[in-house]
């Protein structure tokens, strides 16, 4: 029988995690500058499962080559909010790869990493990028094609919640950006516009890889606002039973990656740390996160997925919100712009 992918990650997120757990008690600086095998703790966020369990054994095949050493590297996936607050909390993170370098930004201002991370890297500490889609059943009953459709009183849509899940934030600021356009920047008529589409949020779940599941495998809901990397993962698994479809108007989802620093150092693993994330902008890794259907941030490899990716879609960045900082406190702090519509 077929095996189900999306519960199959499931479960390997879940043991990562507690193998994490296990893990952040017993790693130490001597045991990696003494031992021919060096562990390494990834911290990430929901959908990246199925992607880092393919990169981390090419990297561990190129880090012994170059090396000589063993490196064992563990996955910790969850929403990536709530990842962030794991490490703030002490999850033992060698490195992180969130969703959003918001959420890297309060992990450096609980003081675990350094400032200039966002530098660190190329393309801003972002080695591949995505977007925001929407799947739906196949034959698309409701007739969805973009935003609006969304607001319609017979759509149920999935999409997790901002306050958990980076995913959620970037599906907001989406939908957002839409509404700005289409009311011309008038703030009224966009919050009614964004509260009638969360009106129709039949569940919202802690993260995107939980809400796929709610709507891939539960039946439920008739649209599921997704990563583009999520929604085609899910087609290449149910490829009869889904759609995938483009909005006019969509966002540069920007997942960053970072070092932990104090952890990085009192483990040992700076060096294993900068060359684990530094190796994925290699030409080898950029073309794996093409095949997971992240679009690859070196543009030349970028275009050989032109076939997977639409690489015409319109899309706003985090710039035209401020950056990070500044939309997260005008959108997703308490009683902001989320929690006002919401609560209507």
């Amino acid at each position: 029988m077929k095996k189900n992918l999306l519960k199959k990650a499931v479960l390997v997120g879940l043991t990562a995690l507690l193998l994490a757990g296990s893990l952040a008690g017993c790693k130490s600086s001597q045991d990696n500058a003494d031992s021919d095998t060096v562990t390494l703790t990834n911290v990430s966020y929901d959908p990246t499962r199925e992607f880092y369990e393919a990169y981390n054994q090419k990297f561990a095949g190129y880090y012994q080559e170059k090396t000589g050493k063993t490196i064992e590297i563990t996955q910790s996936h969850g929403g990536s909010g709530s990842q962030a607050r794991s490490v703030i909390e002490g999850n033992d993170a060698d490195v992180v790869t969130l969703a959003l370098a918001h959420d890297i930004t309060l992990i450096e201002e609980a003081g675990l990493i350094e400032p200039g991370w966002l530098e660190e890297f190329e393309s801003s500490s972002a080695p591949y990028t995505s977007t925001i889609v929407f799947l739906v059943r196949a034959g698309n009953e409701k007739g969805i094609s973009d935003w609006d459709d969304l607001t319609e009183d017979h759509v149920e849509v999935i999409t997790p919640d901002p306050k958990s899940s980076g995913g959620a934030c970037w599906n907001f600021l989406a939908a957002w950006q839409y509404a700005k356009q289409t009311f011309n920047g008038d703030e009224t008529a966009m919050k009614e516009f964004v509260s009638k589409l969360y009106h129709n949020v039949l569940v919202m779940d802690s993260g995107a890889r939980g809400a796929t599941t709610t709507f891939v495998e539960n039946g439920q809901g008739d649209v599921l606002i997704a990563w583009e990397n999520e929604a085609l993962l899910a087609l290449k698994e149910y490829p009869d039973e889904f759609e995938l479809v483009t909005p006019s108007i969509s966002i540069l989802a920007e997942p960053s990656v970072a070092i932990v620093d104090e952890n990085a150092e009192k483990d040992g693993t700076q060096e294993a740390a900068k060359e684990y994330l530094s190796w994925l902008y290699s030409d080898e890794a950029q073309r794996l996160a093409g095949e997971y259907f992240y679009r690859p941030s070196d543009n030349t490899i970028l275009q050989e997925f032109s076939d997977v990716f639409d690489l015409n879609v319109e899309l706003c960045t985090i710039d035209d919100f401020g950056g990070w900082d500044q939309a997260y406190a005008d959108f997703f702090s308490d009683d902001t712009i989320f929690d006002e519509i919401y609560s209507q």
